[in-house]
């Protein structure tokens, strides 16, 4: 079963450049309703995709830099990398089976 990482401002900029496939990260907050209604959407995509893609998550109470940079306004965001690059990006809730197919269009 894959791991979800967990990033903050000292490892994000090396995990989305040094991965081998996407990364999808998730902006979420404790807090916040529809963050805690994905998560388990995305430990299973975490568990279908692994060694694939990699799912991240940035808790934006902790790392606002990062959600600054990225210009996170509403959570849950998810955002997809590939090369390092954006590739993608998804405000609020999403379906399972269309998330997946996201991330599965870039591996």
């Amino acid at each position: 079963m894959a791991d979800i990482i967990n990033l903050n401002e000292q490892s994000f900029d090396e995990a989305i450049s040094t991965a081998s496939g996407p990364v999808l990260v998730d902006f979420w907050a404790p807090w916040c309703g529809p963050c805690k209604a994905i998560a388990p959407l995305l430990e299973e995509i975490a568990s279908e995709l692994d060694g694939k893609a990699a799912i991240t998550k940035v808790n934006v109470d902790e790392n606002s830099a990062i959600a600054a940079k990225f210009n996170v306004r509403a959570i849950p965001t998810l955002i997809l990398f590939k090369g390092g690059e954006q590739v993608e990006t998804i405000v609020g809730m999403i379906g399972k089976d269309d998330l997946k197919a996201k991330v599965e269009a870039h591996v």
